[in-house]
């Protein structure tokens, strides 16, 4: 049975920020702050792969923190996850259901792709590199345990953010998209309660996956983000639930900011410290709640191992040739929480409910939603299931000492660059 909340104190949060960023794992994006802070867990350099993981012998590739300017796409297909995970390739195994997860496999998948890959996934960014997310990290929270929804790519992953679901997918299949999915959202949830979203894009919005965002009663629910996101935020007029859709392609005028690969990190880097800047200068700040994520890790090394016997949110099996029954999580990825209701340098682990299983994941977002909102029912079964990270809330008043202004300035690198408080 779920365990009951002994916190009976009104949340002082009226408005939930949530950014998705792209295809990164937390410890290639986040591992190496531990040396910045040793409750976090995150890397030592200790943590290797094996070229074979049927070859003891065989060459040990460690995981570095040399991670710069990344070109390569990394696997991360649902076959190629597996192989990450269970350090055995998909239809190798008799039933296709391992159920130890070792992440021992993320070299020997990387190598039978391109050699010299593994590289690239054992590699991790410098605290001082993604300069905006070290101190982030440092002034507000954490959270070293939060998983993708689904072991698979990206649109699967951001159905589950909103709606709890993928309604069955576990790839990116461009039909069912353009058609749109019928499940509910967490949308519609704080529509019927009474409640405000906005949806700042900028460029077309991958929530329009969504076949209910495309009545015509949410029009105005969509706003360009370059025009009328800072001067929302100057005006006081940011929703209840704001959900940021940043530039997903990239030209040579307009790079992307959403950390895909091949996109630069110093441009993801640039949005958050945007977006951020412009909350914190809001009349609303002391009543905001900002999460940062990743929809999936991108096939980039993780050595947490991924959580099994999950609950399958609509009992939906995928209707490929995986036949997946939606009863394990994807792996580990970078979270990030901001407030001025949180003490510098949290770090938040695994939840303590509301099962004994419960995990963090991006069902989470619609859970804690509910929470904040009380609104009237779960979506499925999934963010019913998951932890809500309401409880990084752990002040009693709002901090007056949080990063003002900041300047952030791109060097010769793509990478090089600093965070300074004005």
């Amino acid at each position: 049975m779920p365990s009951e909340s002994s916190n009976s104190k009104p949340c002082p949060i009226k408005t939930v920020v949530v950014l998705v960023q792209e295809n990164r794992s937390f410890d290639h994006m986040l591992g190496w702050m531990k040396s910045l802070n040793p409750e976090i867990d995150g890397v030592t350099g200790q943590e290797y792969n094996l070229l074979s993981t049927t070859d003891p012998n065989s060459t040990r590739v460690y995981f570095g923190d040399r991670s710069e300017f990344v070109d390569p796409d990394p696997g991360h297909s649902f076959d190629a996850i597996y192989e990450q995970v269970f350090g055995v390739p998909w239809g190798q195994s008799s039933s296709g259901d391992v159920k130890v997860a070792t992440m021992n496999g993320f070299v020997q998948q990387a190598e039978s792709v391109q050699k010299g890959l593994s590289e690239v996934v054992m590699n991790g960014f410098r605290p001082e590199v993604v300069p905006v997310f070290k101190e982030l990290v440092m002034e507000f929270a954490v959270c070293d345990r939060w998983f993708a929804s689904i072991p698979t790519l990206t649109q699967p992953n951001r159905l589950f953010i909103h709606s709890a679901t993928s309604h069955g997918i576990v790839n990116n299949e461009t039909k069912k998209l353009i058609h749109g999915f019928p499940q509910k959202t967490i949308f519609d949830s704080l529509d019927e309660a009474g409640f405000s979203f906005g949806i700042y894009y900028q460029y077309p919005p991958s929530t329009l996956f969504y076949r209910n965002l495309r009545k015509l009663k949410y029009v105005k629910n969509f706003h360009q983000y370059d025009l009328e996101f800072k001067r929302h935020c100057e005006e006081g007029k940011l929703p209840n639930y704001v959900v940021i859709e940043q530039r997903y392609f990239g030209t040579k005028l307009i790079p992307g900011n959403d950390d895909h690969p091949s996109h630069d990190i110093a441009e993801g880097q640039k949005l958050v410290k945007q977006v951020y800047e412009a909350l914190r200068a809001s009349p609303q700040w002391n009543e905001i709640l900002f999460l940062i994520t990743y929809d999936e890790h991108g096939g980039f090394y993780d050595h947490v191992p991924t959580p099994t016997g999950v609950p399958s949110p609509d009992d939906i099996v995928s209707d490929d040739s995986f036949k997946f029954q939606f009863d394990r999580l994807g792996v580990r990825v970078p979270t990030i929480l901001i407030s001025p209701w949180i003490e510098p340098a949290t770090v938040l682990h695994r939840p303590a409910g509301p099962y004994p299983t419960s995990e963090f994941e991006h069902s989470s977002i619609p859970a804690t939603v509910k929470k904040i909102f009380n609104l009237k029912e779960f979506l499925t079964k999934r963010d019913a299931w998951a932890g809500t990270f309401d409880v990084v809330l752990n002040r009693e008043t709002p901090r007056t000492d949080c990063p003002g202004m900041m300047s952030y300035t791109a060097g010769a690198s793509k990478t090089a660059s600093s965070w300074r408080c004005k």
